[in-house]
């Protein structure tokens, strides 16, 4: 039973349930966002956010700035980058080999 709703808490079959995408390497990984040019006038350019890559390829994103915000990206790198690579224009400096 969920304490604050008092309603009874469901099961989701194991069909419906996300699963961990299969660990290609051990332990996560340390990244920057740098940004080389700001196309939208509003983040600036260098280093603007900090992240991290997981084991399963999933991407904790925290963003710098006056208004900091934790993003986190399921489908990783890539779909990040298509959103807030900005063409080429922010690339990702790993800090971990």
């Amino acid at each position: 039973m969920d304490e604050f709703s008092g309603r009874t808490a469901t099961l989701l079959h194991s069909s419906q349930r996300r699963h961990l995408r299969m660990v290609t390497r051990s332990g996560p990984r340390r990244f920057q966002l740098v940004r080389h040019e700001d196309v939208s006038g509003v983040s600036g350019t260098g280093v603007v956010a900090e992240g991290v890559e997981w084991s399963d390829g999933t991407v904790a994103l925290r963003w710098g700035g006056c208004f900091p915000t934790t993003t986190v990206w399921q489908d990783g790198i890539d779909a990040l980058l298509t959103v807030h690579g900005h063409n080429g224009r922010t690339t990702i400096r790993w800090l971990d080999k």
